[in-house]
């Protein structure tokens, strides 16, 4: 490996160390290089597993963004903050503290996030490039250095021994067997990552599992991402696998770069030659901010057109495919119908409010043991159980609209513009009786408002019309009084692929809304079993439930564009189901 190319030298730029509160209210430690003047840009530094932020001061000094704010954090079980040693209890928890340090420095340093770029690390790059994904905040820049999408474990079936072990063992570590000599070829980082006393050997199996099968979706699914994305890799890492990188970097529909390094191993920034891909790092940052932060519109729907319009075809009938899942569907029809919710999907379709309310109560009923084995599964399937999760998180922002608006001596007036069975909405109000709340509850279909109607009169409930109506009708919508300041869409936009559809129900929300109304939306950027949906299950007309699966980026510009801010997101373990809080403009 050469060594033509010296690190650069810069100022020492010396830290701020504070703390900062998580979304669950733990206090995660952070650095902040701030520079000698108000700074109106960022850049937000995520490190690698094991590490901690400390591990970044020759990035921060050699980098050299001296009008830059920088800031690193310690990932809860990492270096000075708390929890213990390479473990959380998942990985979407780190997700969502990332989540948390921005919106952080956004309101504590008033750093606006289209002002902010990101460089991250290793896991910290998987870490990063899944918030990217699923949150879709609208940063600058990204830079992702040697991501670890896909780890080198070396042993066979390593993974399914690792998942083996977490079914018995929920809490079991593994310690790396990465050693400093494989990391860089610079002896002095070397004898500096062995001595560092902040770093912990030790990883949790749930975090390599779960860090493993967010890489795959985000890897899948990276034509979501839309932040112009530089990729730098190591051309001898012996900890993650470039292909991975590679095929990542292929789907990617922004702006991106790639830059491969021959003979580095996997720490480029503490490498013998470290200022190429420092080089390389800032001149892409430079790069973006030089430019205006102006998006794409993604209203075209373009991206999932061609999947949807495939899962809408029929197969041939005689093909391997269409054997294959003809053959699921006989199954459901036939000894599936010993299951209660499975005969309740093939009756009212399986997108239906009464099959909803089914999967909401969680509860196995079937014709003969065997019937009730069958819902059980049936129930367990990844869509349900995120189904549920996606219950609570409407639940719980739906909570948060109408505590502030409460608070604000305004009566609160909830609209639901297809509520189907109404659960969720109609047990949250029944837990909120200390705040008077009055609601209208509306469905295109009669038998999702009785069995709303008859769940309210159940749970003692007054203050509540129901009303037939159509979500996209605007002008109905928008005609509806008295004026909502609390409004919930849920369940409903992802059986349909229209965006102009979707555009008109939410500006006739929005025509209806009182100012700075509260607006709860849901979206489902993927689903891992849209193949099977789409060839073996009806939707609620008696056809094929195709499902129109949105980046989170495009349904956010949905909602801006019909004249609503987003504020809050919150998401399942999966990644299947997001649950977004957003306030109408003035």
């Amino acid at each position: 490996m050469s060594t033509a190319v010296s690190a650069p030298v810069s100022t020492r730029r010396e830290p701020i160390e504070q703390f900062f509160p998580t979304w669950d209210g733990v206090k995660l430690f952070y650095r902040a290089w701030l520079p000698a003047s108000q700074a109106s840009k960022a850049l937000v530094l995520i490190h690698r597993g094991h590490e901690h932020s400390g591990r970044f001061q020759d990035l921060v000094d050699a980098i050299d963004l001296p009008d830059f704010a920088v800031f690193a954090w310690d990932a809860r079980g990492h270096g000075r903050s708390p929890g213990q040693r390479g473990y959380a209890e998942h990985f979407s928890y780190l997700v969502r503290d990332l989540d948390s340090f921005v919106k952080f420095l956004a309101a504590e340093y008033g750093i606006q996030l289209s002002n902010m770029g990101v460089l991250a690390h290793s896991v910290g790059a998987v870490l990063a490039s899944t918030w990217i994904h699923d949150y879709a905040p609208p940063v600058r820049a990204l830079v992702l250095a040697s991501p670890a999408f896909r780890v080198k474990l070396y042993v066979p079936f390593a993974l399914l021994f690792l998942r083996l072990q977490m079914k018995f063992r929920p809490k079991a570590f593994v310690k790396s067997y990465v050693k400093a000599a494989m990391l860089t070829h610079d002896r002095e980082q070397q004898a500096s990552y062995t001595s560092d006393p902040l770093i912990a050997r030790a990883i949790a199996v749930n975090i390599l599992i779960e860090m493993y099968d967010a890489s795959t979706r985000v890897v899948k699914d990276a034509s979501a991402i839309s932040v112009p994305t530089l990729l730098l890799a190591s051309g001898n890492d012996w900890v993650v696998k470039l292909a991975a990188q590679r095929r990542f970097f292929d789907r990617l529909c922004s702006r991106k770069k790639m830059t491969v390094y021959p003979g580095f191993y996997h720490d480029l920034f503490h490498e013998q030659d470290r200022a190429l891909p420092i080089r390389a790092a800032r001149e892409f940052i430079l790069e973006c901010f030089g430019e205006s932060p102006v998006a794409d519109s993604l209203l075209s729907g373009d991206r999932n057109r061609v999947e949807y319009e495939s899962l809408s075809r029929r197969l041939p009938a005689f093909s391997p495919a269409g054997l294959f899942w003809s053959a699921q569907r006989i199954f459901l029809k036939t000894v599936g119908q010993l299951s209660e919710g499975i005969r309740t999907g093939w009756r009212c379709g399986f997108d239906s409010g009464q099959s909803l309310d089914y999967v909401y109560r969680n509860q196995p009923h079937g014709i003969t043991p065997l019937g009730k084995l069958i819902d059980r599964i049936y129930l367990s399937s990844p869509g349900w159980r995120g189904i549920r999760v996606r219950k609570t998180n409407l639940q719980r922002l739906i909570r948060t609209a109408i505590e502030q608006v409460d608070a604000s001596g305004r009566p609160v007036q909830v609209l639901d513009v297809a509520t189907g069975g109404g659960r969720y909405l109609l047990e949250l109000l029944k837990d909120v009786h200390h705040v008077s709340v009055r609601a209208q509850l509306r469905d295109w279909d009669q038998r999702n408002l009785d069995a709303a109607q008859s769940l309210a009169k159940q749970l003692r409930l007054t203050g509540i019309e129901f009303a037939q109506g159509d979500a996209f009708d605007r002008a109905a919508v928008a005609a509806i009084r008295p004026r909502p300041n609390v409004a919930i869409v849920s369940g409903l936009y992802e059986l349909f692929a229209d965006n102009q559809m979707v555009l008109h129900s939410l500006q006739g929300i929005a025509d209806a809304a009182e100012e700075r109304a509260y607006l709860i939306y849901t979206n489902q950027p993927w689903h891992p079993q849209l193949h099977m949906i789409a060839r073996v299950l009806d939707n609620r007309e008696g056809k094929p439930w195709v499902m129109r699966c949105r980046s989170q980026a495009e349904m956010d510009e949905l909602v801006r564009r019909a004249g609503f801010e987003k504020l809050e997101m919150l998401i399942d373990d999966q990644g299947i189901f997001t649950v977004s809080l957003a306030r109408r403009l003035a």
